[in-house]
This record gives structure tokens, C-alpha cells and sequence, in this order.
């Protein structure tokens, strides 16, 4: 007689062995038909699962997380069974969960077209129609290995062959058709109402070059209709803000083949890239940073005293001269202990705060490249804090006001706070990662931020806590962090002189903000939809005259606005205003300032706002006036023009 024991702490008792699925009809229909799975025991576990024994019970259902990584599971079954329905011979291979979809790999004669992709999604519909019940069974291996064989898929035969020998196998059918799986699936096809195949790449078997190309399939699916359309308007307004595109359209940046992973900066490009730069130099030094700046190459003994060769040795680029072997620089931590050293430090030299515009290079796989998002190439807003156990929550609030400030004036305001704990693979001792962790935890909680943990998801040497931001269309972008190094400072022998008169090891707080400023332009690029605020504009306004002979009028006003500190151009060509107007709005500058006869006589200038808006004619003085509170506005406010 089971007794179950539901999330609330109600308990169900029954009189036999019951089903996940027998539970929740007996709580209420509603619920046994919004059931997908349940979690039995902290076991997530299919609807058809058998309780026979007293036992903690939560449904799963498509409203909550698990919920909809079921269903884009078994939406990765149904697109499956629809390529093998439509497309006799391709063989499947692996089909997991990713992140807003799935994808599903296929061994297959020929390319799929965006043609075979419609009627793959069209004969998903037909399946999902049909509500098809799911089944699990358990198989030994030699059933299995004969049932895929039987079926040719040699690579699912494959994949039960490489599984360890006391893996429990199980597949799950769907009609006639079945696939290796842990599972847990939807009760039915019927479940899966809300899909979409999005694209067809290529990809090598078990991610190894050496091994066959094959095909892959990716889509996406939700609860329901609405939520896809949602995603679906999120992915095309994506697709619209693509920072590739706007960079061209811009004229901010380029990528080419002779140089992978590595960013070719243009004159407006370096001008927005120098004016973060510029800005968080004056802020670091506000906060009580000093700058300094590391060598590019170094020998290969410090990265191995760091731990960092055998961590990160093969994305570290290597060359040899003089008989010695360097790596340039991944990161810049273990370089800034070397200037920490230099000189015997005090206990009242801490906190000790060096920050450096780090310039780091990685060898990321080449089909991982994006852009300037994702590059080879990049520089850190990096910076290290030495101070003393004791002042490690004191430190960490500081810098979590910074941050705030910081995020605040680039325009976001929405945060999200995630503290990663020990990995499995790290160095330094339980008591130094229960120490560092539980500081963390505090200057959180002090802070009264609402933060989730990470287990296992911090760096090697420390607990981090990562800071996470929304932009205009719902994205989460992974920045800033902070990091309790309790290790690397031993292990490069830092030491100050504590009060007593003792040596004793500094702790090391890795801290940045923005993170990788190639990353972090590319964001505001797709944030802004390149329409950046008066304060980060390449170009803060353009003089457009009307004709010739307001030419020396216009270049006045561009002069003597420059001599204010304002980034302005003036464009004299012999074109007609309007299309001048057109092309400058095109190219998203903030003000477009047009000077004619008027202009000339009254000494003033007619303002146009970005967005079209007339603002009217204005004194020197008072566009002058009109921009300075822009700018000083910075991205805190959305602006109208």
C-alpha cells in the first residue's frame, strides 16, 4: 500500500502498485492530461513509471523547465521517425536537448534541402496528430545490438557497444517505429504541438574530423503555439540585429580567412571600441584600480606552475625560440602575480587592485567563431584584487556596486546573479572552497540579490559568481564575474607581511565586467540594433549643408563643435539634402544638423533627431547644451531620437 507524498507535503495513499500517470488522474483529470513525467524519489522517470513502494511524487508538466526539455527530447524522436518514414535508408545517430531545441544527427545518401525540410515538419504535424503512445522497454545488450542491427543502424549498434556493460538499455517506440533511449518521453505523440525545423548542417560523427560527415537537423519546440511564435519573432528580430550585418552596414569591423578568430577594427569601430576603453579606464580608477599592462609571450614554466598548462594547454597558441618554449598569453592571472611579487607587500598594501586592459589569445575550433562574438583575439577589462581573507565579502560587495553602475550607464538594468561552486577536476583544498564559497554566498545575500547555485561550475582554482544580462529582446549574455582564488597565489609564492609580522599567502579575487570588449561591442551592436546612444556614437552628429555656399558655414559649426569634445563630421557633397538625410539616418547617427540660407543668416543650426524627429532650429550654445546632457545620460535612459 504506497503512500505518496506530493511537493505540497499532501500524501495519497493506495491500496496497490500505481503509475505516475494513475497519481495524477486520482489528483484531478486536468492534471493526468497536462502530465508529461514525474520525478519519483528525485528520479525523473516516464508517466508510465510504477510506484510500489511508499514514495515522494512531483508531475512534471509542460509549465515547468523539465517539462519542456521532455518535450523537445521527444520532438527530437518524432523528427526521426518522420526522416526514416519519408526517407528509407538514412540511419539516425544522436538527437539531444540544446538550448531553445533540439537537433538530431542522420547518416543519409544526399544533402537534405530546405524542400525536404517542410515535408519532414509537415509529416511531424501528421504524427503528432495521431497520438501515437510511447513505450519504454528495457533490452539486454545482445537484444539490442541484434534489434538495431536488424534495423541497419550501425550506429546506434555503434553507440550500445561503447555503453559501460552495467548500463540498464532501453528504447522507446512510437507505432513501429523505435530508438535507443534513456528517456524520459512524452506519454504520447499527441504531447508535441508547438515545432519548427529551423536548418540542415553538417557535422562529424562524435564532433571528430577524422570520422564521417554527417547531417543535422535543428529545430525548436515548445508548450504551445503562442510560445513558439514568441520564440520565433525573438529569432527573426535576432536574425534583424545580427552584428555581422551591422558592423558592414556601419562600417565598424571585419573578419577574413587569413586572419581566423581575429577582428579587423574600421576608424568608427576602433572610435566606439577607444570610448569603452576611455570609460572604463576613468571608472576602474575611480574604484581604486591601478592600471598596468603584461607581456604577450611567456615561458611555458609559468603556465605550468599556474596549473594552467594542464588545464588549458591545448587552446594555448605555443612557439619556440631559443631553445625555450612560450605560450601567448590565454589570460592574464598568472601575470599579475608576478608584479604582486615584485617588492615585499604589507597588510596595509591590501586590498591591492591591478586591472589591465588584458590583450589574450585563444585557439578556439574554427567552426565555433562568430563574428566578434566569439573570437581568437580579444582583450579583458581583467583585473586582480590581493587582499586578506577577512576582506573578501567587503571587496566583493564593491565591486558588485561597480558592476551595477557600469551595466546602468550601457542601458541594462536587469541582472541575473549565479554562484558556481567546485568542479570535480580542481585544485586547492575542501576547506579553502568551502571558505571561499560561503563568502561568495554572503556578499550575496547581504546584497539581498536573488542568485541560483551552479554546482560544479566554477574555474578550476575557485567559486565564481557569474553575472548574467537581458537585452532589448529577452537574451541572456553571460559578462561579468568574480572569483575566490585561494590557490594561485601560493602557487606562484606570493606573500605579504600580516600584522603580527608573518608571511601569509594573499587571497587572489579575479574579477571583470564587461569581460571580452570584442564580446561585449557586439552585444551593444545587436542591443542597440546599431542605434547607439549620443554617448557611445562614432560619429554624435553630421553637418549637412544644403549647397555650396553653405559649405564654409557648415565646417564653422563642425570646428567649433569638435572643440567641445563632440564627435562630429560634416558631409559637403554635391548631393541633394534629402538624400543626404536618407543615407545618415541609415547609418543611425544620433543628430543630423542642416544648414541652408537661414542657418547661415541667424547663425544657428536645424536639428533632426535620429529617428526623424524635428527639433528645430538651435543656437550653437544650445545643441551644444542639448547634447552634453545626452551624453551625460548615457545609455540610462531609452532615448527618443
Amino acid at each position: 500500500m504506497p503512500v505518496i507524498t506530493l511537493p505540497d507535503g499532501s500524501q495519497r495513499q493506495f491500496d496497490h502498485a500505481v503509475s505516475v500517470a494513475d497519481v495524477a488522474f486520482d489528483i484531478g483529470p486536468g492534471l493526468a492530461k497536462a502530465a508529461l513525467a514525474g520525478v519519483v524519489n528525485e528520479q525523473t522517470v516516464d508517466t508510465s513509471f510504477l510506484i510500489e513502494a511508499d514514495a515522494e511524487l512531483a508531475i512534471i508538466t509542460a509549465r515547468d523547465e523539465a517539462g519542456l526539455d521532455i518535450i523537445r527530447h521527444s520532438t527530437a524522436h518524432l523528427l526521426a521517425m518522420a526522416v526514416q518514414d519519408l526517407f528509407p535508408g538514412a540511419q539516425v545517430t544522436i538527437g539531444p536537448v540544446i538550448e531553445d531545441g533540439f537537433f538530431y544527427d542522420f547518416a543519409f545518401e544526399r544533402a537534405f534541402t530546405p524542400d525536404d525540410l517542410e515535408k519532414i515538419e509537415a509529416r511531424m504535424e501528421e504524427l503528432s496528430s495521431e497520438a501515437l503512445p510511447v513505450e519504454r522497454i528495457v533490452m539486454s545488450r545482445d537484444e539490442a545490438v541484434a534489434a538495431f542491427s536488424a534495423m541497419g543502424e550501425e550506429y546506434k549498434v555503434e553507440i550500445i557497444r561503447d555503453l559501460p556493460d552495467s548500463e540498464e538499455l532501453s528504447v522507446y517506440r512510437q507505432g513501429e517505429w523505435m530508438d535507443l533511449c534513456r528517456g524520459p518521453h512524452v506519454p504520447d505523440t499527441g504531447k508535441l504541438k508547438a515545432f519548427k525545423l529551423t536548418k540542415v548542417a553538417g557535422a562529424y560523427w562524435r564532433g571528430d574530423s577524422n570520422n564521417e560527415m554527417l547531417q543535422r537537423i535543428y529545430g525548436t519546440a515548445w508548450s504551445d503555439k503562442k510560445a513558439l511564435k514568441q520564440y520565433l519573432n525573438r529569432i527573426a528580430e535576432a536574425e534583424k540585429r545580427d552584428h555581422r550585418r551591422i558592423g558592414k552596414q556601419l562600417g565598424l569591423f571585419h573578419n577574413q580567412e587569413e586572419a581566423p578568430g581575429m577582428v579587423f577594427w574600421h576608424p568608427r569601430g576602433w572610435t566606439l571600441y577607444q570610448t569603452i576603453e576611455d570609460y572604463m579606464r576613468k571608472a576602474q580608477r575611480h574604484h581604486g584600480y591601478q592600471e598596468i599592462k603584461t607581456p604577450q609571450i611567456v615561458d611555458m614554466t609559468l603556465w605550468e606552475k599556474s596549473g594552467h598548462a594542464d588545464k588549458f594547454g591545448d587552446d594555448m597558441f605555443m612557439l619556440h625560440s631559443d631553445e625555450r618554449d612560450y605560450a601567448i598569453k590565454p589570460m592574464n592571472c598568472p601575470c599579475h602575480v608576478q608584479v604582486f611579487n615584485q617588492g615585499l607587500k604589507s597588510y596595509r598594501d591590501l586590498p591591492l587592485r591591478l586591472a589591465e586592459f588584458g590583450s589574450c589569445h585563444r585557439n578556439e575550433p574554427s567552426g565555433s567563431l562568430h563574428g566578434i562574438m566569439r573570437v581568437r583575439g580579444f582583450t579583458q577589462d581583467d583585473a586582480h584584487i590581493f587582499c586578506t581573507e577577512d576582506q573578501i565579502q567587503s571587496e566583493v560587495a564593491q565591486f558588485i556596486d561597480f558592476l551595477h553602475e557600469v551595466y546602468a550607464d550601457f542601458g541594462f538594468s536587469e541582472v541575473i546573479y549565479r554562484l558556481s561552486t567546485r568542479p570535480e577536476q580542481r585544485v586547492g583544498s575542501d576547506e579553502d572552497w568551502d571558505r571561499a564559497e560561503k563568502a561568495l554566498a554572503l556578499a550575496l545575500d547581504e546584497k539581498q540579490l536573488p542568485w541560483e547555485e551552479l554546482p560544479g561550475e566554477g574555474a578550476f582554482y575557485g567559486p565564481k559568481v557569474e553575472f548574467s544580462l537581458k537585452d532589448c529582446i529577452g537574451r541572456v549574455w553571460q559578462l561579468g564575474t568574480i572569483q575566490v582564488d585561494f590557490s594561485m597565489p601560493g602557487r606562484l609564492d606570493a606573500q605579504y607581511v600580516s600584522e603580527d609580522g608573518s608571511r601569509q599567502t594573499p587571497v587572489m579575487l579575479h574579477r571583470a565586467i564587461l569581460g571580452s570588449f570584442e564580446r561585449f561591442v557586439g552585444i551593444l551592436i545587436e542591443h542597440f540594433e546599431g542605434a547607439f546612444p549620443s554617448w557611445l556614437a562614432p560619429e554624435q552628429a553630421v553637418v549637412l549643408n544644403i549647397t555650396d555656399k553653405h559649405c564654409e558655414y557648415a565646417l564653422k559649426v563642425e570646428e567649433s563643435l569638435k572643440n567641445k569634445g563632440f564627435r562630429v563630421v560634416s558631409d559637403l557633397r554635391n548631393e541633394k539634402i534629402g538624400f543626404k538625410i536618407r543615407e545618415h539616418t541609415i547609418q543611425k547617427i544620433p543628430y543630423l544638423l542642416v544648414v541652408g540660407d537661414k542657418e547661415v543668416e541667424e547663425q544657428t543650426v536645424a536639428v533632426r533627431a535620429r529617428r526623424g524627429e524635428d527639433l528645430g532650429s538651435m543656437s550653437l550654445e544650445a545643441f551644444s547644451e542639448h547634447l552634453t546632457n545626452d551624453v551625460a545620460r548615457r545609455g540610462r535612459v531609452v532615448l527618443e531620437n
